[in-house]
């Protein structure tokens, strides 16, 4: 009997889509049996504008208890209304210092970001998302606004590429028990001749096809929206590798971006029973 509850983090900043990848999280953490951590990190230059070192302890004081009722005020009424715990942390100092420390003291399984309004933009500061790929070897969510999880509700899922090697996530029986019916999953190959059809552990599934070209990325993004699909999982392990059969010509960051739908970038076998 699993006794382990996933470690699951969330990184915000308190703007835009907050509140939605918080109830996106708990869907999520309710699925899989997790456990929800909430931080958010604030540069002291953001809210030190004083010269004057009282003044600026003062202005420190302040705004550390308005973020905290801020915190609080998003936090508790997902809380009570879906009856789940949220831990929540609140630091100041180099935001990637301060995200990297807590991935190294805390080891979440899952980490939770919110997706960035452009290439350019992103919901936490420069390349945050970035930086947690390059810095988190589990698994990350990046959630969005469009069609997102909603708590105790099933959820559509969609799998691209590789779903045999997907399958190997300990968490995936907990996804899939709680997955409307068929399973999509979405295939890139070199050519139209490559029509195997897959099976998720006897799962009824749905597979599109698509060849590789330069607009592969954005069909999928189109029948990823026409699926309804809620939830894209990836498995950023083999896409790193060049000898995949069949490897996506685009990196992480280009299916970010490309994707307006929830992703949850998995590491092969990064996720086990503790």
């Amino acid at each position: 009997m699993k006794n382990y509850k996933y470690k699951i983090l969330v990184l915000s900043d308190l703007k835009n889509t907050a509140d939605t990848m918080l109830k996106s999280t708990i869907s999520l953490a309710k699925m899989i049996d997790g456990e929800i951590d909430f931080l958010c990190v604030k540069k002291p230059s953001e809210i030190v504008k004083k010269e004057n070192q009282l003044s600026a302890m003062r202005v420190i004081n302040e705004e550390h208890f308005t973020a905290k009722k801020e915190i609080l005020n998003l936090i508790k009424p997902v809380s009570e209304a879906y009856s789940i715990k949220i831990n929540h942390t609140l630091s100041y100092g180099n935001v990637k210092s301060e995200i990297g420390k807590y991935i190294k003291e805390h080891q979440p399984d899952i980490i939770v970001l919110g997706k960035r309004k452009s290439k350019g933009f992103n919901l936490l500061g420069d390349n945050i998302t970035q930086f947690v790929l390059n810095n988190h070897a589990g698994t990350i969510m990046i959630s969005t606004n469009k069609n997102a999880l909603e708590p105790d509700k099933k959820l559509s899922l969609g799998i691209l590429n590789d779903i045999k090697e997907t399958s190997n996530l300990e968490f995936t029986k907990n996804l899939l028990e709680n997955t409307h019916k068929p399973l999509k999953s979405f295939k890139l190959v070199k050519n139209s001749n490559e029509k195997n059809q897959v099976s998720l552990n006897d799962m009824e599934t749905v597979e599109y096809v698509f060849e590789e070209n330069d607009n592969a990325i954005k069909n999928i993004s189109n029948y990823l929206s026409k699926s309804n699909i809620n939830l894209l999982c990836i498995d950023r392990e083999n896409e790193k590798n060049k000898n995949s059969k069949h490897v996506l010509k685009s990196d992480i960051n280009n299916l970010i971006n490309n994707f307006n739908v929830s992703l949850l970038l998995t590491n092969g076998h990064q996720l086990k029973l503790k």
